[in-house]
């Protein structure tokens, strides 16, 4: 398990990466500007996640075919999933289009909504890119191929590090683009990344016997929908979550410029150790599909436990770290003074969550590789869109507590789902291992 998950767990810090390399080189542009790109991320990855959840499915599909030791039905998944990607592609980027003239309309004001929105239109065209990463990547997972996930993030994170900087401030002849230069850099990272993992996939399949392109599969209805089917769930179990926080983002643009941008500080680091988690979360979905489509329960079972185990494990250690070092964590992103005196209680409340974020998500990964992905969308839409936001914004704005009755409300729904699901996987994993 943790040969598996390692690998996927550092390319979910390098995905995390890129988000974090942007607000942090966009920092000395004030607060504006941090809020800037925290306002278009939050906009654009609600419905590109909801593309990648769609592949999702492949988690399941794939893993549990190699389980089976049919490798060409993995191949001819991987195939459906960049169909797939391609149908979704153009309905994405409508929506992301369409959202980036909504800012002034929720009352951010105009020195964060007109750089958030031309950033906003600028990252919208790395959608298609996104999704066939999304696609090609959980082809690789399922078959085990997880290094090269990990390589490639490496150096996107490289090349997007060096774009910002040429881009944000002109450097070596390019123009000075600011925030759109942020946007931009991550376009180019986005292809790399695509490209790349394409490459890869077509490395494994040669080295099988099996050229990736000279048996390419065609387009199968069938199976896109059994696709759909899996993925459906998970993508809205994702749009939930994701979306729930990125409200909470929109509503923190109500605030002020400083709640905003310490908002998205303390986010970035609660986003960072949840990316161990979630990576912990993608091998143990592989690691259960395999034992599934092996036909050993109690294998499964176990995979499923274990992944709880070091998920969970990881996150009380980060807990312990925002509890005792909140304002040097802060100072890395900013010094401004304002920032300072709110960020350490955010931090203190990202700490209160740590756990149930780590239980929610590997339960979600084990559940995944049973086949089973409602249960975590039934899960989240209550918790989160239910309970956790309404008394979230309720306590923000009536009860006058600010951002920090929006995170109190967010840490009862996290609360609230990771008993739910890790009951859902303890019932389910007992009935298959009879």
């Amino acid at each position: 398990m943790v040969a598996l998950a390692v690998p996927v767990v550092l390319s979910e810090l390098g995905w995390m990466a890129q988000g974090v390399v942007d607000t942090i080189m966009v920092g000395r542009l004030g607060p504006a500007a941090i809020g800037a790109v925290a306002l278009g991320n939050a906009v654009c990855y609600t419905p590109s996640l909801f593309g990648i959840g769609l592949l999702l499915g492949l988690d399941t599909l794939v893993a549990q075919a190699h389980g089976r030791k049919d490798f060409d039905e993995c191949h001819r998944w991987l195939a459906q999933g960049i169909y797939l990607a391609m149908l979704v592609t153009p309905l994405v980027m409508v929506a992301v289009w369409l959202a980036s003239f909504g800012y002034a309309h929720f009352g951010i004001g105009a020195e964060v909504a007109g750089p958030a929105a031309s950033y906003l239109r600028l990252l919208n065209w790395g959608t298609l890119p996104l999704l066939i990463y999304g696609g090609s990547r959980r082809y690789l997972q399922g078959v085990g191929q997880v290094r090269v996930v990990t390589v490639t993030f490496v150096g996107a994170n490289l090349l997007n590090w060096l774009g910002n900087w040429v881009l944000i401030y002109g450097k070596w002849g390019a123009p000075r683009m600011g925030v759109d230069g942020s946007a931009l850099s991550t376009v180019v990272s986005r292809l790399f990344m695509a490209l790349a993992l394409v490459g890869f996939a077509w490395r494994y399949e040669r080295k099988r016997g099996h050229p990736l392109f000279q048996h390419w599969a065609g387009p199968s209805f069938k199976k896109i929908e059994q696709l759909v089917r899996l993925g459906a769930p998970a993508a809205g179990q994702i749009v939930l979550e994701v979306g729930a926080w990125n409200g909470a983002t929109l509503a923190a643009g109500w605030l002020t410029p400083v709640a905003l941008a310490t908002h998205q500080i303390a986010l970035n680091y609660a986003a960072i150790t949840y990316m161990v988690p979630l990576g912990v979360s993608a091998a143990t979905a592989v690691a259960v599909g395999h034992a599934v489509g092996a036909g050993d329960a109690g294998r499964a079972r176990r995979a499923g436990w274990l992944g709880l185990g070091l998920g969970t494990g990881f996150m009380l250690l980060a807990a312990v770290v925002f509890l005792v070092a909140p304002r040097p964590l802060i100072a890395l992103y900013t010094t401004d003074a304002r920032v300072m005196a709110v960020g350490p209680g955010l931090l203190l409340l990202a700490a209160a969550f740590q756990i149930f974020d780590g239980i929610q998500t590997v339960s979600t990964g084990a559940l995944r590789g049973l086949g089973e992905t409602r249960a975590p969308m039934a899960a989240n839409l209550v918790g989160y869109w239910v309970l956790g936001l309404p008394l979230g914004l309720t306590l923000c704005f009536v009860a006058k507590w600010g951002i920090y009755g929006l995170w109190i409300g967010l840490t009862l729904a996290l609360v609230v789902i990771a008993l739910t699901l890790l009951l859902r996987w303890n019932r389910d994993s007992r009935i298959l291992a009879g």
